[in-house]
């Protein structure tokens, strides 16, 4: 039953079978068998086996295993053994980062809390939450974590944070009376729901639903039946190497015939297939790749970002939107009070002072910020300010300002309270001074002002009429346009002898105070960084409109705002254009965030979304990046997201965005130069064979050559440092195939090499085979080492340091020495190799620069011609 809010407390009772005794222990008992424990079913659980065996579910790995298989057969031990070894890295380093994320999300877990309050045969004991059954009744204080979706049968002043149900930022007041209507959840004030929060008062409700059967467990549940989508980086890498499967097969298949053909013996060509296949496959990039985001995820994880799947890190540089909640992302999610009203004056709270003070200010000021203190409930526990989030935020206004004296307020004894509620809208504490009693008060500025006879202005007590209060009223409204929380502040001398009306009435008026859940300081700059790097920003909360654009404009976000029920009835097309155009979305509930999400998808949208609380899981999971809040979060967001921010801020967002990018550019440079560096092999091995030319490489060569340029230098790009332009960039085109834009420097590349390398075969072979080759192999080393540097950016590598990257130095002398070891040591009758002379190795060298000098050259001239 959803309406239990539309049924009178008897009514409820009655349904449940229970009364206000509560139930017995045997009934509890006989329930608990029937309804199951009060317990969410896990989303997900670490098992290291599985985390472990879905690193292998991808094309490329397939072709590795495949690619290891056939070395095997072919008993080339060496390749198979480098081949399983990068599969296994990559594996190991997507388990491990995998495992850890979800590791620190076990540890992150915060939501239940082991026990509760209810009565059983009439006696308030404590019980497990997972032992609530529906008809217990539970009591209630201010705190405490509501267990259970529950029906509210007392309430003395309840308020309750629902903020990870609704998203609501400010606590909603509770009673217990009916609510005929159908309405939101937000609305349904007679209501406790599981994952909320006690902030103020205290009652008892009876249960209504348990574990899954809760508004909190109906969305887990609709989590577990949404398929996870691949990221676009598994979606193109995939097609990607299904690409390559295909041309690499096709090619040394041509080459293998060929080849035979042409005279040579069918096992030899068979081994030169096998061997190009081997060396032009990219067996290295989905460890570079996982290495590359390894790496990225760790600088991710300094800025409060943790990755739990590797992709993540890449498909975040790629984000066109991101759609944001406001409350503690945006925002500090605490009350503070930013504006201040007496004397006739507004007086704005910046840096722990007000502006536009003058002396005679003072006494109104100090009396305005003490009633603040005098009539509140917060209560201060060592180093820690408990209570309502509102009363908190005066107590802390006012010891910021420190305009009043500690003992201006600790003298007076606290004698009756005239407690607030949602009728009365306005609450007076009487406390005991020198000058006798007084009673401070605080509330709604219109009910204040009507118990108002009288003003405070310039230390003098001045009769309020009609056309004051309308005044003071206009203020108020100037003050609550703004998205202010106001309230009015009163005070007066009560007799000894006093009820409700004589403390609440003819009072003097003082002021207002404005409170408002601020932004982060830093969240403007990053916006604007949004701005410039072309991702939308989108702001998608339950609070209200007023709210959410109060805080868009002190953020510098602009944009139309629109309520949820506005999107309820629109057309798909509709939706769509509003989706588009609308920058603020207030008052959603989670099928509308849903919808959103789903919706700039459908426009080819690369979406990243936040969110804390259950409200937020559907869009969470449908989103391409769902970003959960590490602090505020709930288990159930945590463990269907993408990314949890660790400090719940936006601008770590913008932060991880940006290693995003720099994640995405290595990763292409990376793709690049492998791709560049190989393709010269088959080019090389079929112009040879058209030429009737002698193999100008060997198998194992081959594979020799392979071994030592497409290890460390190609994963030396992966550390690349970032391009300056990186956040001034739009970002990549969802649509983007992972080869768009580098095809010309792959062919281009790969002809040069080619060129260069039967050059100096065709200069030597007639006289010396053997030499030839060396050369020609070497030349191919060489130039690829040559070529790295060119491969790491768009400038050129005097503008960006010849040596900036020293693991890339490192990397490329550690090859050219081991292919040295492998020309001038006994290492060299094992790959036909054979020494060459100082001219002959310099002439490799120059033949072997061709590409770099003019790949360089042509960056040169870049800005006065067109690229390649």
């Amino acid at each position: 039953m959803d309406n239990w809010h539309s049924l009178d407390k008897k009514e409820v009772l009655k349904e449940l079978k229970t009364s206000e005794e509560g139930l017995s222990a045997q009934e509890a008992r006989s329930r608990l068998q029937t309804y199951g424990k009060n317990e969410l079913k896990q989303i997900s659980k670490v098992n290291p086996l599985i985390i472990f065996l879905t690193q292998f579910n991808s094309v490329f790995i397939y072709i590795l295993l495949v690619a290891a298989l056939f070395s095997f057969l072919i008993k080339h031990y060496l390749d198979f053994t480098v081949i399983l070894a990068v599969v296994l890295v990559n594996s190991f380093v997507g388990f491990f980062q995998q495992y850890k994320a979800e590791k620190t999300i076990q540890e992150l877990k915060q939501i239940l809390v082991p026990k509760v309050k209810v009565l059983r045969n009439n006696r308030l004991v404590e019980i497990f939450s997972s032992d609530l059954v529906p008809g217990d009744i539970i009591s209630i204080s201010e705190g405490d974590k509501v267990m259970a979706d529950c029906r509210i049968i007392h309430s003395n002043d309840i308020q309750a944070n629902e903020a990870i149900l609704t998203g609501e930022s400010f606590p909603s007041n509770k009673h217990s009376e009916i609510i005929l209507k159908e309405v939101n959840l937000h609305d349904r004030v007679n209501m406790l729901f599981m994952g909320t929060t006690i902030t103020k008062g205290n009652g008892k409700a009876v249960v209504v639903s348990t574990g899954m059967k809760t508004e909190f467990g109906k969305i887990a549940g609709l989590v577990q039946t949404l398929k996870i989508e691949k990221t676009p980086l598994e979606k193109k890498l995939d097609s990607f190497s299904k690409n390559v499967a295909v041309v690499i097969i096709i090619l040394t298949a041509i080459v293998t015939l060929f080849g035979v053909l042409k005279g040579e013996e069918l096992s030899n060509m068979l081994l030169t297939g096998m061997a190009l296949a081997i060396s032009v496959i990219p067996e290295g990039i989905p460890a570079v790749i996982a290495i590359t985001l390894a790496l990225a995820i760790k600088r991710m994880h300094k800025n409060n970002a943790l990755i739990r799947k590797l992709p993540a890190a890449e498909t975040l540089g790629r984000t066109t939107v991101i759609c944001t909640d406001k409350t503690g992302t945006l925002t500090l999610e605490e009350m503070t009070v930013e504006e201040l009203y007496c004397n006739k004056k507004i007086f704005k709270v910046e840096d722990h002072s007000l502006s536009n003070v003058s002396k005679k200010d003072d006494f109104e000021l100090k009396t305005l910020l003490k009633i603040g203190i005098l009539c509140n409930n917060a209560r201060i526990e060592g180093n820690e300010l408990f209570g309502d989030p509102t009363e908190k935020a005066l107590i802390l206004s006012a010891k910021k300002l420190n305009l009043l004296k500690k003992e201006e307020t600790e003298k007076e004894a606290r004698v009756k309270e005239f407690a607030f509620s949602s009728k009365r809208k306005i609450m007076s504490i009487v406390r005991k001074s020198d000058e006798g009693l007084i009673s401070y008060v605080k509330g709604a500025p219109d009910v204040v002002l009507k118990k108002c006879t009288k003003e405070l202005i310039n230390g003098r007590l001045v009769p309020l009429n009609k056309e004051r209060k309308t005044e003071l009223l206009i203020a108020y409204d100037e003050m609550a346009s703004k998205a202010l929380r106001v309230l009015a502040f009163a005070f007066r001398k009560v007799p000894s002898i006093f009820d409700e009306n004589i403390a609440e009435d003819h009072l003097i008026f003082v002021g207002f105070q404005g409170m408002l859940d601020p932004p982060r300081k830093e969240i403007k700059a990053a916006v604007q960084e949004c701005k410039t790097a072309g991702i939308k920003v989108k702001i998608l909360t339950g609070d209200s409109l007023l709210t959410a654009r109060a805080v868009a404009d002190m953020i510098g976000l602009d944009g139309e705002a629109i309520e949820g029920h506005n999107l309820e009835n629109a057309s798909e097309e509709e939706f769509k254009r509003i989706v588009k155009e609308k920058t603020i979305f207030a008052r959603i509930n989670p099928e509308i965030k849903y919808k959103i999400i789903k919706s700039f998808k459908s426009q080819n949208e690369v979406v990243a979304v936040t969110g804390d609380g259950v409200n937020d899981v559907l869009a969470l999971k449908e989103a391409h990046i769902g970003i959960a809040m590490g602090i505020r979060g709930t288990d159930v967001a945590r463990e269907v997201s993408d990314i949890i921010l660790l400090d719940d801020n936006f601008d770590s967002i913008i932060k991880a965005v940006h290693e995003g990018r720099r994640v995405y550019d290595n990763m292409k440079k990376t793709i690049k130069f492998y791709i560049a560096a190989n393709v010269d092999e088959l080019l090389v091995i079929l112009i040879a064979l058209l030429l009737s030319l002698p193999l100008p490489l060997m198998p194992l060569a081959i594979l020799w050559m392979n071994l030592i340029t497409d290890s460390l230098p190609n994963l030396s790009l992966s550390v690349e440092k970032e391009e300056e332009n990186i956040m001034k960039r739009k970002p990549t085109n969802p649509s983007e195939h992972i080869l768009d834009g580098i095809w010309s420097f792959i062919v281009i590349a790969g002809i040069i090499s080619c060129i260069a390398t039967l050059a100096l075969f065709i200069l030597y072979y007639q006289s010396d085979l053997e030499k030839a080759r060396t050369m020609a192999l070497t030349t191919s080393v060489f130039y690829e080492m040559f070529l790295v540097f060119t491969c790491r950016s768009d400038k050129n590598i005097w503008e960006i340091g010849i040596f900036s990257n020293k693991f890339l130095i490192i990397s490329v002398i550690l090859a050219v020495i081991l292919q040295l070891i492998a020309i001038y040591t006994p290492l060299s009758a094992v790959f036909g190799f054979k020494a060459l002379s100082l001219s002959e190795l310099l002439l490799v060298t120059g033949a072997s620069s061709l590409g770099l000098i003019f790949f360089e050259f042509v960056k040169y001239i870049k800005p006065k011609s067109t690229s390649i």
